[in-house]
């Protein structure tokens, strides 16, 4: 006897039979419009597949050789080879997917698999002529699928390209931002117990029956320590080591407790034992000791605010960068001053070229701005900048080179690494090319850098010989100044 429940699923069945797979294909806006009896045809060469959560519908790297109908359920797409970062799409149904009708395609580029439960149909890729012959109204259709496909994939690949380029950055940048901060951070300790110093020594100093010229002195004889201290004398190792010995024999001669830990702040400030034999005498022998560790903790003071100022100096640089890199708060198109996005990018990447590359700039600093969108421009100077470090190996002399060219604005990035080899250099900005290996790129680098200056009409090409590599971008000027530019 039946329960309740399979009872309702029987009545249900009877009531509303199971469609047929040619009534499901009529839901796929692909065959929405088509004949009863197309449809049929279709169902017949097709082979209906159910999956549940978890299960495997296509493997990465077998044979295209079918084209599949999601008919209702949700997959992910995930496709891991060439690539050290894997990416996935979630595809839900009724779509048409995998092997189609003109297509290039030999191997699925990736692994589709359940997340809910599916329902899939597959036509077999030998029967296509037929099916075209039978629904010519099919190609056009298919091709437009095909179409669509290739974009979404190149859309993905290039927005994996842009976020492993903003990996490294962000990998660079985070190390370029905590080194000032903790500077910053380490220094304000530090500063503490310094001023502390300076408040007691100066405390103690006023208990001192000094004279009114004696109390006037001793602003104006810090004032001229940090004075010196702002043009210190270039000194090494050795040189320093002597001048503190020298300075802690002076004040340990006047009587002066501490002398070691006192010479170090008063070497910074370029203090000479002569100096102080002759501001002894300025001061009571008692109140010697008070005013030299007031004069130490004020230089002290003075160098940490300047090291405070010198970390917080370079974060601000560093925020200003990324603004401009990105063009943060404005919109997509704006006036753009090339020389600062190229030393914007060039500050981003400040991580990379520290090892050993020397930077040589040769700006022709009257050119105009140029109508453009600035981010974009960015990426393309960071791929061409990134791509010569790499070929560098991290040590070389990187060239960065703008000038007019009649109507066009050239910018030319070179480098002095091994160069290009030619049967290279004829498919170096084809899509999924590259030279690296596994892992590390995408070969879509320099695609997506022709790709962005053809849409702002510019055009970007590459001269290589061992030891000069350039790659040189030009971009239209605006007309007048175009114009005024323009030689005989």
């Amino acid at each position: 006897m039946l329960n309740s429940q399979s009872e309702n699923q029987v009545a249900s069945q009877l009531t509303h039979p199971p469609m047929t797979l040619a009534e499901e294909l009529r839901a796929v806006p692909v065959f929405a419009d088509l004949p009863t009896d197309d449809l049929d045809w279709l169902a017949a060469q097709m082979t209906r597949i159910d999956l549940v959560p978890g299960d495997i519908f296509i493997r990465e790297g077998a044979p295209a050789d079918r084209m599949t109908i999601l008919l209702d359920g949700e997959v992910r797409l995930r496709v891991e080879s060439g690539n050290s970062e894997a990416f996935t799409r979630i595809f839900r149904g009724p779509a048409v997917t995998g092997m189609l009708p003109y297509s290039r395609m030999t191997h699925f580029p990736s692994t589709v698999r359940a997340v809910t439960p599916a329902r899939f149909a597959t036509f077999p890729a030998d029967r296509f002529p037929e099916m075209l012959a039978r629904m010519p109204v099919l190609g056009p259709r298919l091709v437009g699928v095909l179409a669509d496909r290739i974009r979404d994939f190149t859309r993905l690949e290039d927005q994996q390209e842009k976020m492993a380029a903003l990996g490294k950055i962000s990998a660079g940048l985070a190390h370029e931002l905590n080194n000032p901060a903790a500077a910053a951070r380490r220094a304000v300790p530090s500063l503490r117990e310094a001023f502390q110093t300076f408040r007691e020594a100066a405390a103690r100093l006023d208990a001192h029956p000094l004279s009114a010229e004696q109390r006037a002195a001793i602003p104006a004889l810090e004032r001229e320590l940090a004075q010196r201290a702002a043009q210190p004398a270039p000194l090494d190792s050795l040189e320093r080591s002597d001048c503190e010995e020298a300075i802690a024999a002076c004040l340990l001669r006047h009587g002066v407790a501490h002398a070691w830990d006192l010479a170090p702040a008063l070497v910074d400030a370029g203090c000479e034992a002569a100096w102080f034999d002759r501001v002894y005498q300025q001061f009571p022998a008692e109140a010697w000791p008070d005013f030299l560790s007031r004069i130490a903790a004020s230089l002290t003071i003075g160098t940490l605010l300047d090291q405070i100022e010198n970390s917080t100096g370079r974060i601000s640089d560093l925020v200003r960068a990324i603004k401009e890199y990105t063009y943060m708060d404005q919109g997509p198109d704006q006036e753009v001053d090339i020389h600062k996005g190229l030393e914007s990018t060039l500050l981003m990447l400040r991580h990379r070229l520290k090892q050993g590359i020397t930077v040589k700039l040769d700006f022709d600093r009257a050119l105009p701005k140029i109508g453009a969108r600035g981010s974009e421009l960015n990426q393309v100077w960071t791929n061409l900048i990134d791509n010569a470090i790499d070929a560098m190996d991290g040590k070389g002399e990187l060239r960065i080179r703008t000038a007019r060219e009649l109507d066009r604005l050239l910018v030319e990035i070179a480098d002095n690494g091994p160069g290009i080899p030619p049967d290279v250099q004829a498919h170096i900005f084809d899509p999924f090319f590259t030279t690296k290996g596994v892992g590390q790129g995408t070969g879509l680098g320099l695609e997506t850098a022709r790709r962005i200056i053809r849409e702002h009409a510019g055009e970007i090409t590459v001269q290589s010989v061992p030891g000069d590599t350039r790659f040189q971008i030009r971009l239209p000027l605006p007309s007048e100044a175009a114009h005024s530019g323009a030689t005989p």
